[in-house]
């Protein structure tokens, strides 16, 4: 079965791909700080700063996955954490070019992660689709230089595919976990306006377009990595507490507060507008998990059961 080497291995996303590509029968090895004979997940050292990847990583790749790059939503946006996070994405890529080039290694397809920041952080009419050119902000120039350097590996001859990610919603960590808290407080409220738009995907659907990157050899480009389903802030929090049966009835959590607390990161907080689905789901893909209410209830109510019986055993 072919090797899938993923960058970001050890993150949320990363963790959770690895999963169910070994359920799928795929030999998966990382990349990390440290190298490790596990023989689970092969771990290969590498060491951007240095321009360092242990040679074998590279040469035992049929696919490449780089997840690799510092959080967006973690911190506030300083000029040194901008330039993080551009430097997170844009550097492990060329790094990873430059020892395939030099090595002489092909792999068959290089599948990069990519945001949906690439359209700006802006609320409007508009459904945006995979033709639309990036925004002149920070996100929208963020993405567009992380998707230069993955198209890059076209130098090469190699099949590439950018996936623009929405919010992924995830058992563990992410934003989800940070609006739960208030809403199991009891305090839940829709942010700033309410209206503005919050394309989500199911964790499972997103390591299902992961996949199908993969195994589709007619794939390449950009695809949108959203649910069908549109769903502005009011309704998500609305729907969200439903599934937690906690009330919902206080007033919108004021914009000014959250650029007090945030800064210029409450951008992605305060603003959102549509993106379309269309592309991916022509390509081939169902997705598993098209409406929010059964997305939360499968990770939040089986999380709680879960939890219930553990708890049962101890």
């Amino acid at each position: 079965m072919a090797t899938i080497l993923i960058t970001g291995g050890t993150g949320v996303i990363g963790k959770h791909l690895s999963t169910k590509l070994k359920e799928k029968g795929y030999n998966v090895s990382i990349l990390s700080r440290t190298s490790s004979n596990d023989t689970d997940i092969r771990s290969y050292a590498w060491n951007i700063d240095k321009n360092e990847i242990e040679q074998q990583a590279l040469e035992t790749a049929d696919y490449i996955i780089h997840l690799a790059g510092a959080s967006i939503g973690d911190k506030r946006w300083s000029t040194k954490r901008k330039q993080l996070i551009i430097d997170s994405r844009i550097k492990s890529a060329e790094l990873i070019f430059e020892k395939l080039k030099e090595n002489k290694c092909k792999p068959k397809a290089f599948i990069s992660a990519s945001a949906i920041g690439f359209y700006g952080t802006i609320t409007s009419d508009k459904i945006f689709t995979e033709t639309d050119p990036p925004a002149n902000d920070f996100l929208g120039d963020t993405c567009r230089q992380w998707e230069q350097s993955a198209n890059r590996f076209e130098e090469l001859g190699i099949r590439t595919v950018k996936v623009r990610t929405g919010l992924v919603l995830t058992k563990q960590g992410g934003v989800l976990s940070k609006m739960i808290f208030p809403i199991k407080m009891g305090i839940g409220s829709a942010i700033g306006s309410g209206q503005q738009y919050m394309p989500w995907i199911h964790i499972d659907d997103l390591c299902g377009i992961y996949i199908k990157a993969i195994e589709d050899a007619q794939m390449n480009g950009a695809y949108n990595a959203v649910a069908p389903e549109h769903v502005i802030n009011h309704e998500f929090t609305k729907t969200l507490a439903r599934v937690l049966k906690k009330p919902y009835w206080f007033p919108n959590l004021p914009a000014f507060l959250l650029k007090l607390i945030f800064g210029n990161m409450s951008e992605i907080l305060l603003k959102g507008s549509r993106v379309s689905s269309e592309k991916i789901t022509s390509a081939g893909y169902q997705f598993n998990f098209t409406n929010l209410e059964s997305a939360l209830s499968d990770l939040l109510i089986k999380k709680h059961n879960e939890n219930s019986l553990n708890s049962l055993k101890r």
